[in-house]
C-alpha cells in the first residue's frame, strides 16, 4: 500500500534529512506539550514524547496517510539535556558536555489508522574540551536554544567539539534516517 507520508514537525533538519532520503512529504503541525513521566530512562522519553506527538494526529489521520513524528534527546549521566530556556541554561549544558561523553536518543513514531511502530536509535558523542569563550560564542549566536542538549552538531560547535562519534550521525542531526528507511519499506510506504 502507498502512503502519503506527513511530517509532523517543524525541524528544518527533520526536512532536510527526509528530503535527503528522497521521501515525498507533507509538513503538518500541532502544538504538543512536551511534559513526560519523571521516572521514565531517556530511552523511554524519547519514544514516549514521539508516540505523544503522533497520538495528537490520531483524529485526523486519513486512511492513506502515514503520519511520523520524532523527539530528540541528550543524555549524560543519567540526565536529560532538554532545550535550554535560557541563555545561562545553554551555557551550563555545554558546560557539562564538555570534555564528556553523552548519548543523543532519537524516539521515532511511524502511525498510520491501523498501525503504530515505535522505535529509538542510540549514538554516543564525546566532546574534547570547550573553552569558556567558545561556549559564549555560541551561545550568543542563539543558535543552542532551540535544540537538545544546547547544541547542534551540524553546527560550528559540532566542528570544533566533538571528538568521536558512536552510531548513526543522522540521528544526532535529528532523524536516524537508515532505520527510518528501513521502517518504511517495511510498511510498504517507500519503494
Amino acid at each position: 500500500m502507498s502512503f502519503k507520508i506527513i511530517l509532523a514537525s517543524n525541524s528544518p533538519r527533520r526536512k532536510d534529512l527526509l528530503t535527503k532520503m528522497g521521501v515525498d512529504f507533507e509538513v503538518r503541525i500541532k502544538e504538543i506539550n512536551e511534559d513526560f513521566p519523571s521516572d521514565l530512562s531517556a530511552k523511554e522519553v524519547a519514544e514516549y514524547l514521539a508516540k505523544k506527538k503522533s497520538n495528537a494526529y490520531r483524529d485526523s489521520v486519513s486512511k492513506n496517510e502515514l503520519v511520523i513524528t520524532a523527539d530528540t534527546l541528550v543524555s549524560s549521566e543519567d540526565k536529560i539535556l532538554n532545550k535550554p530556556e535560557t541563555k545561562e541554561e545553554a551555557r551550563q549544558m555545554l558546560e557539562f558536555l564538555s570534555n564528556n561523553t553523552h548519548e543523543v536518543i532519537t524516539g521515532v513514531s511511524l502511525m498510520t489508522c491501523e498501525n503504530q511502530i515505535i522505535f529509538s536509535v542510540i549514538s554516543k558523542v564525546t566532546f574534547g574540551e570547550l573553552s569558556a569563550l567558545d561556549i559564549n560564542k555560541y551561545v550568543d549566536s542563539g543558535l543552542p536554544m532551540d535544540k537538545a542538549g544546547a547544541y547542534g552538531i551540524q553546527d560550528w560547535i559540532g566542528t570544533i567539539a566533538v571528538t568521536k562519534i558512536e552510531g548513526s550521525y543522522e540521528n544526532i542531526v535529528g532523524l536516524p534516517t537508515q532505520e527510518l528507511y528501513r521502517q518504511l519499506k517495511a510498511l510498504g510506504a517507500i519503494n
